[in-house]
């Protein structure tokens, strides 16, 4: 049985990756909590997270170093999380391969958005611990895979594609039957 997804909070503050874990466990999301540069990037390997948030400043290796190196290995979605607010700090950060680049303090509400906007970038639409594969297909809550018609696949994606916006009946029936729906 495939996990959950699985992020990694790296951040030399245990309280705040504690918070933050929390707050992606209430998601749906497996977290790991490291509180090292040097052992964030021996455990990549291991953990295989879907996704990285990660501190600039951190004990055994900076954020850069760990976000460039993770790049020549992987290409998961990294999120910088720093207190480092000047330019030249997210233009690094960004240039060695972060996705996102957040300031602390943070609000939590924006960066699970950012969060689930970067796993809809790579074709997976989540809400809670429903997530939606639409390169294969796959859709699951929590640990669990769903097995859907068609129309009960194209439906969850439509409102998964559509958080937030009230649809109409014929929306619904247009866009998961097309225009023979009657």
């Amino acid at each position: 049985m495939e996990e959950r997804k699985k992020i990694m909070v790296v951040d030399d503050d245990q309280h705040i990756a504690e918070l933050v874990s929390l707050y992606l466990m209430k998601e749906g999301y497996k977290t790991m909590e490291i509180y090292d540069g040097r052992e964030a990037l021996e455990k990549v390997d291991s953990f295989q997270p879907d996704m990285m948030l990660l501190d600039l400043m951190l004990p055994g290796m900076d954020g850069y170093k760990v976000c460039t190196e993770v790049r020549k290995k992987s290409d998961i979605p990294i999120i910088m999380l720093t207190a480092k607010g000047e330019t030249e700090h997210e233009i690094l950060g960004l240039t060695s391969g972060a996705d996102d680049y957040v300031r602390k303090p943070f609000d939590i509400k924006v960066l699970l958005l950012r969060i689930k906007k970067l796993c809809r970038l790579e074709g997976i639409l989540c809400c809670g611990d429903i997530s939606l594969n639409q390169e294969t297909f796959e859709v699951r809550k929590g640990n669990t895979r769903l097995a859907l018609t068609k129309t009960e696949y194209e439906m969850l994606r439509y409102f998964l594609s559509n958080q937030r916006i009230t649809l109409t009946r014929e929306q619904l029936l247009n866009h998961a039957w097309g225009m023979d729906f009657e």
